[in-house]
């Protein structure tokens, strides 16, 4: 006998219910763009740049450097010094400040390695690319270098002035600063020494080298006047009074230098040699790659 088993109906599926729909998130405006931390200002350059010159030994070596030279040879002019002798015709600024001539040189190579020598060391890289407009840098290193040394050399021809006219107050080279012409040389004589540092860090930018610099100077701006003034012409001779070297004489003295132009004019044109070459450098700098 056969049993048959029960038949059960299979169960239906259950209807899947749709998926509800995720809700969508809240519309947000677009943020603004966040805004940079520090802006490049030209007070921050200029700090930078001052903290940059300021930090260097060279820096220091260069100024001191200066400074004794300027003072000790005005000491020995000072101390050697007897009326009637054969300098008793040159003016007494000339006479007090006759280090200068050494001086300069030890500025001429603190401009030179405040640009090229960034050049030299990589560091203008970093210069440069933290400001990328670049010539706020060259602008900004022109005018604490000339700050710099004006303050110190013009503070130096002043103390140089009085501790030799200790020696020279008995003697034809009395002078105090209250004669006139004294006090506007003693500036003048700062103030040449600037405009000379500023023409060699100008060409320091333009050169990109510290040699090349530092020749080109010595060639171009100390040699090369002294080889036309061989030429037997009067324009020639009166084309060198403008030279820097010549104008920068011209505007460290009290009263007139023979062959020399008055104090105004080498002022101008001692501005214009530095004004150009850093004009110069500007040009190069907008122009070419680092």
């Amino acid at each position: 006998m056969t049993t048959t088993q029960p038949t059960f109906p299979s169960p239906s599926p259950s209807p899947t219910s749709p998926p509800s729909p995720s809700p969508s998130p809240p519309s947000q405006s677009p943020s603004p763009p966040p805004s940079p931390q520090y802006r490049i200002t030209a007070p921050r350059i200029l700090r930078s740049e001052w903290h940059k010159l300021h930090s260097l030994r060279s820096t220091w070596i260069t100024l001191i450097s200066a400074v004794v030279m300027v003072l000790g040879v005005g000491l020995i002019m000072g101390g050697t010094y007897t009326s009637g002798g054969g300098d008793s015709d040159v003016d007494t600024v000339v006479l007090t400040l006759y280090g200068s001539l050494l001086g300069q040189l030890c500025l001429i190579v603190l401009g030179i390695l405040m640009t090229a020598g960034e050049y030299a060391t990589g560091m203008i890289r970093s210069s440069l690319t933290a400001v990328p407009t670049r010539l706020p840098v060259l602008w900004a290193k022109a005018a604490v270098f000339a700050a710099t040394v004006f303050t110190v050399m013009f503070a130096t021809a002043l103390v140089t002035f009085a501790v030799a006219q200790a020696f020279l107050h008995d003697t034809d080279q009395a002078a105090s600063l209250t004669d006139p012409g004294i006090l506007r040389a003693l500036a003048g004589n700062a103030a040449a020494l600037t405009l000379l540092g500023l023409l060699a860090l100008g060409l320091g930018a333009l050169l990109r080298s510290v040699p090349g610099a530092i020749g080109a100077f010595i060639g171009g701006v100390m040699i090369l006047p002294e080889i036309l003034g061989m030429l037997p012409y009067d324009a020639v001779e009166r084309a060198i009074m403008y030279f820097p070297t010549q104008a920068g004489g011209a505007l460290g003295s009290a009263t007139p230098i023979p062959g020399t132009v008055s104090p105004g004019p080498a002022l101008f044109a001692l501005s214009l040699w530095a004004g150009t070459t850093l004009a110069a450098a500007a040009l190069a700098l907008n122009r070419r790659d680092v």
